[in-house]
């Protein structure tokens, strides 16, 4: 089948594109600008047509032999975005009509229960599409989901900021509300299968993870999975939605555009009222993800070393938790970076002996006495310290111990990277490469990661990084250095 996706540089569109594709079906994109999808890893087996959802005149070349039609996008963050999404809903119904599409997927908010009072513009406006939607005469599925469990997920890097963040906190009375969640995983599943219903299906369906939980113990949770101390958590009465929204943009790089409407919705409760998609599309093996297997997959990646998306070789349904690049720059948590480059004038063969020489005897090209010290405070807290040095003084395999590193990644002649094994609030990675940069020449670059784990992380990046300057920086400069002096190591000075 053709399958028009709306939204695919957003969160859940970027990942369904992929997963579409792998199950047979011919994907179009439409996009207000085919240069955002330029450099994605799929782009060159999908069609993409330009149009603008907020134009209908835009709209027909897009739909016209279109089979499944994804609706993925909303306006939140914007200013009046209520209307702009009732616009868009209005329009894509109607291309859709015009187009004999035989299938409408629109991926909702939860429905607050009829007594549940006032209801968020955000959830309201949801409501609202998918209504447009069932009666645009295409057979429609509505998939009404709370919380996603995914890295890029707004409510996710909410709830992971505020988790990290904050060992203690005071919080509104909304945390206590009941949520069930659901693995962005197991969304994508929905929306794939989704494509394939009976032409008779046109009905909205509550889509939802195992647990049922409040935002507290979500946060407990969290914090549990990430391996951070218990949080001390005590609600009160005195903040308003509109006071927690300005709160959490205090707490969180989560912009208060979109906080707000977030955190409006969460003063309902959202829990699935019914189970009836199972009718069509039954549960995977093993039954859908819990709370706990979302958490661990939505941080694999801060796990690895890259602490960058492998997207274009990922194929796993894990690798839908993970980040994307499209993903705005405030998802994915929090991720520390010390980077140097340096022209250097020698061959790359010349760089990369000395970039493999690193460690061990040969030192670690800057600043000896604070590689000494940090060895000694690793030590002296149980760690491993510099004492394992190094098997060969000139040649590395993965997996070997180096110092307090471990070697996690060698391309001869091109990339080391060594992840620490010292005691650290947070993952830590190492990364040195060697480039060729015209005859004899090359250039040297070098990346500090480190992933902080709770306050105490951040505290520890910000405590040392005034040193920086003194130890990486001077480290490129000596490796620069002892390549061009043509030396097995640079001085270590």
């Amino acid at each position: 089948m053709r399958c028009l996706v709306t939204g695919a540089t957003g969160y859940i569109g970027g990942r369904l594109v992929p997963r579409l594709l792998a199950a047979g079906h011919e994907v179009r994109c439409l996009s207000r600008s085919a240069r955002r999808l330029r450099d994605v890893p799929w782009a060159g087996r999908v069609e993409v047509a330009e149009a603008d959802l907020g134009r209908a005149d835009t709209l027909p070349a897009a739909f016209a032999g279109v089979d499944v039609a994804y609706y993925l996008v909303h306006s939140l963050g914007q200013r009046g975005f209520e209307a702009a999404d009732r616009t868009a809903a209005q329009n894509f119904a109607a291309a859709a009509r015009a187009a004999g599409v035989r299938r409408i997927v629109y991926l909702g908010g939860p429905e607050p229960a009829a007594d549940a009072g006032s209801v968020s513009p955000h959830l309201r406006s949801r409501a609202e599409v998918g209504r447009i939607l069932l009666d645009s005469g295409v057979p429609t599925a509505i998939l009404r989901a709370a919380v996603i469990i995914g890295s890029g997920s707004a409510s996710f890097e909410m709830l992971r900021y505020l988790t990290e963040r904050l060992p203690a906190m005071v919080t509104p009375r909304w945390v206590s509300n009941r949520i069930q969640p659901i693995a962005v995983r197991d969304v994508l599943g929905y929306l794939v299968d989704c494509a394939t219903l009976p032409a008779e299906v046109n009905r909205g369906f509550d889509i939802a993870g195992p647990d049922v939980l409040t935002f507290v113990e979500m946060m407990r949770r969290y914090a549990a999975v990430a391996g951070l101390p218990r949080r001390m958590i005590v609600p009160t009465r005195v903040l308003s939605p509109s006071l927690s929204s300005h709160w959490v943009g205090l707490i969180t790089p989560v912009p208060n555009a979109i906080a707000r409407p977030l955190v409006e919705s969460l003063i309902h409760e959202a829990v699935a009222h019914e189970h009836d998609i199972a009718r069509w599309i039954p549960d995977p093996p093993g039954g859908l993800t819990g709370f706990d297997r979302a958490v661990e997959l939505a941080l694999a990646k801060i796990r690895d070393a890259e602490v960058e998306t492998r997207w274009s070789t990922a194929t796993g349904l894990d690798a839908a938790a993970e980040p994307l690049p499209s993903d705005p720059d405030w998802s994915g948590g929090s991720v520390y970076t010390d980077l140097r480059e340096i022209g250097v004038n020698a061959p790359v063969e010349a760089l990369w002996r000395v970039v493999e020489g690193v460690g061990g005897e040969h030192g670690w090209y800057s600043f000896p006495l604070a590689w000494s010290v940090r060895g000694w405070l690793d030590r002296a807290v149980g760690g491993v310290g510099l004492r394992r040095g190094r098997r060969d003084p000139h040649r590395l395999l993965v997996g070997e111990a180096l110092d307090f590193w471990r070697v996690e990644e060698i391309v001869p002649g091109e990339l080391l990277r060594l992840r620490a094994e010292m005691r650290l609030p947070g993952p830590a990675w190492l990364e040195l490469r060697a480039e060729p940069d015209g005859p004899d020449r090359s250039r040297y670059r070098q990346r500090a990661v480190f992933a902080p784990r709770g306050l105490a992380g951040h505290a520890y990046w910000r405590t040392i990084s005034p040193f920086h300057a003194v130890v990486f920086g001077g480290m490129a400069r000596n490796i620069a250095r002892g390549a061009e002096r043509g030396l097995p190591r640079p001085d270590p000075g």
